[in-house]
């Protein structure tokens, strides 16, 4: 049995469909019952649990063969890292009360650094938290997902403007597709639930076969949409005021600049040690299936006005 922890998220979806595609059992963990109807017609088990509750998650994993673990950012909260650490906290009691043979753990791109590098530090928290708590131990590190854009397309399409915090915007920098971490996180499941116990954990990073940069995201967008889109950087001192209007309180927009002054540092990067992998979609196939849906909050905004 395979379980899959945000199996209702498109990593966790991504990899639950690949088990089950390939004929395995899987169990899919959600925090809310409404999310388990498309994951049940995978053919899916689905397990309700709470992440912050120790004795739900050790529930959800027992008679597992292979977990995958994701700890969600929560975003909504007044201080997103306390929640954070909270929940590993009640993660790893879990692994300790019914250790599962392999853990594959999905992480980030500079979760080495214990510090500086703000939302990615509470990643090295998970990593460092996590170390012993299974036989078999994969870290799986991404790096900046495309699908983060998403935010700020319908803004792109209606002001031609898309506003980034990666400076200069010339700079490359590595992202990738949600769908292709998801798969490879399962093959990575099937290696390590074959693979004999090891002392030291798996470290594997994946991103996209090209770098880009904030230039070629607004040169992609403006040729799929047909509509001038020209890269902004956001001035540094205005980042703050940027975060807030977008909804995230203060504690969580300072895990943002923190983790930008790093990317922009050039300190947001693959480790050496650890294997790498890279995935197959490209920007243009994950901004070309993002735009329907920007185009759609756009004309929704202008109904509004």
């Amino acid at each position: 049995m395979f379980v899959i922890f945000g199996a209702a998220g498109p990593v966790g979806r991504a990899s639950a469909t690949a088990l089950r595609r390939a004929g395995h059992p899987v169990r899919a963990v959600v925090r809310d019952r409404t999310q388990g109807a498309a994951l049940a017609a995978l053919g899916c088990d689905i397990a309700h649990a709470d992440l912050n509750d120790a004795q739900a998650l050790a529930r959800a994993i027992d008679g597992a063969h292979a977990v995958q673990w994701l700890c969600p950012v929560p975003r909504a909260h007044d201080d997103p890292a306390a929640a954070m650490r909270a929940t590993i906290d009640a993660g790893i009691a879990a692994f300790h009360k019914a250790p599962p043979p392999s853990l594959l753990a999905l992480s980030d791109y500079g979760a080495e650094q214990p510090e500086g590098t703000g939302i990615t530090t509470l990643f090295h928290y998970l990593e460092t938290r996590l170390r012993g708590a299974a036989s078999s131990l994969t870290f799986l590190r991404a790096a900046e997902h495309m699908h983060n854009w998403a935010r700020v397309l319908p803004v792109a399409l209606e002001r031609g403007v898309l506003p980034s915090l990666h400076h200069p915007l010339d700079k490359l920098f590595p992202t990738v597709a949600a769908r292709d971490v998801g798969e490879l996180a399962a093959q990575l499941l099937l290696d390590g639930a074959t693979q004999r116990p090891h002392a030291t954990p798996r470290i594997v990073s994946v991103e996209a076969a090209q770098r880009v940069s904030a230039l070629d995201v607004a040169r992609t967008l403006q040729e799929l949409s047909g509509r001038p889109v020209a890269a902004h950087a956001v001035p540094r001192n205005e980042w703050n005021a940027v975060l807030h209007g977008a909804g995230l309180g203060e504690r969580h927009a300072r895990l943002i600049v923190d983790l930008y002054d790093a990317h922009n540092a050039g300190r947001i990067d693959v480790e050496g040690v650890s294997e790498r992998r890279f995935g197959a979609t490209t920007l243009k196939d994950e901004l070309a299936a993002l735009l329907p849906r920007a185009a759609g909050v756009e004309t929704r905004a202008r109904s509004v006005e």
